[in-house]
């Protein structure tokens, strides 16, 4: 059995004005002691998990902003797994970055310390919707951010994008996707805005000093990503991502497969042995309970049979080649059908999936309204 390590750098320069993740604002004191907390948290999986619990298919290091940390920081961090875990052949080793906290010496750092892909917080191509969200980069600082990675020796880059965003319009969104393409990612993520409440966005939006796009021009948006990114080269494999067609994201197709994973860093969520957990949320509570030698655990979750197949139901019609029947079956012991065959039956008549070539998977129909289908089967 492998697994995928997840590791939360809990830390931005300023936080988005859309974000709802746990993160705090960076200062020296605090990531000295969160490092210090993270390597003690290592060293305690390391000493509980079995050989086969360790061996690592990807890692990924996320926030948060984690290029906001000194690169020294970082590459003790991926050193000290390489020292208590296994790599797989092939570990697909990611790191998150801003533009605007990176340049061609840090990435090439951290390439030599064994980083292989990195994912790019683009969202726009246009400078007054990133102050709009909240964030720190500027287009030109995301141009020289693709050409430092690309010096620096990464051959696999993802570009996040947001779609949705108020003010935002259909040629606004155009521009982006051709932006974002001309610089060759290999791997495109976007994403509808989300408006999360009690963020200073969904704060601006009730006061009506800011306006969400309509349903419609969001359906567009969405819409028109999958016909420009496929006509492109970029094969649309699950809701929000696409990618060169041998470069899809290796981590996050464990997520969507519902398989093993580990969550090292405040508010990292883990699912592993059966059971889903939570780490504490707060520097505070996570560097406490680490310093008197504790799992950093605030919440737990047994999970049951019917709860895992309802995960691996509405994680893999994410997926657009939706669930491998034959493989629920040799995991479950049951056929989706006797499991679901109401809701499969209903959905199928709606027009919202499909069973073909022994998958089950979401239509054209159903991919813009997942939510809505993801919802009969929790």
């Amino acid at each position: 059995m492998d697994i995928r390590l997840y590791i939360h750098v809990p830390f931005c320069v300023k936080k988005c004005r859309y974000c709802n993740f746990t993160s705090y604002i960076y200062s020296e004191t605090a990531a000295n002691a969160y490092f210090d907390s993270l390597l003690q948290e290592i060293k305690l999986y390391s000493a509980a998990l079995s050989p086969r619990e360790k061996s690592l298919s990807s890692i990924f290091i996320g926030g948060g902003t984690p290029t906001c940390l000194p690169v020294q920081k970082l590459k003790a961090i991926i050193n000290n797994v390489r020292e208590s875990f296994h790599w797989l052949p092939g570990c697909e080793v990611t790191i998150e970055a801003n533009p605007g906290t990176v340049d061609r010496q840090s990435l090439f750092e951290l390439r030599q310390a064994g980083a292989n892909r990195v994912s790019l917080g683009v969202q726009a191509f246009q400078d007054c919707l990133l102050d709009r969200l909240g964030r720190i980069h500027t287009t030109a600082e995301t141009l020289e951010a693709v050409s430092a990675a690309r010096e620096a020796g990464f051959e696999n880059l993802n570009m996040d994008l947001i779609f949705g965003i108020p003010g935002q319009t259909g040629e606004d969104w155009l521009e982006t996707l051709s932006g974002v393409v001309s610089l060759s990612p290999e791997h495109i993520s976007v994403y509808g805005l989300q408006l999360e409440e009690g963020t200073p966005m969904e704060r601006a939006v009730a006061r009506r000093e800011l306006q969400l796009c309509s349903e419609e021009l969001e359906l567009f948006m969405y819409q028109a990503a999958i016909r420009y990114l496929t006509s492109r080269g970029y094969v649309h494999y699950e809701i929000s991502n696409f990618a060169r067609p041998d470069r899809k994201s290796a981590h996050n197709l464990g997520y969507w497969l519902n398989q093993p994973y580990l969550g090292l860093g405040p508010g990292a969520h883990s699912y592993l042995r059966g059971e889903r957990f939570a780490n504490e949320t707060t520097l505070v509570g996570y560097a406490g309970r680490l310093s008197r030698g504790e799992m950093p655990v605030a919440a737990r979750e047994d999970g049951s049979v019917t709860v895992e197949m309802s995960e691996t139901v509405f994680l893999g019609l994410r997926l657009l080649k939706g669930i491998d029947l034959a493989a629920f079956y040799r995991r479950f012991g049951r056929r989706i059908e006797d499991v679901y065959g109401k809701e499969i039956v209903l959905l199928k008549e709606a027009g919202l999936v499909e069973v073909a070539g022994g998958y089950l998977r979401l239509t054209s129909k159903g991919l813009p309204v997942a939510n809505v289908v993801f919802m009969e089967f929790i």
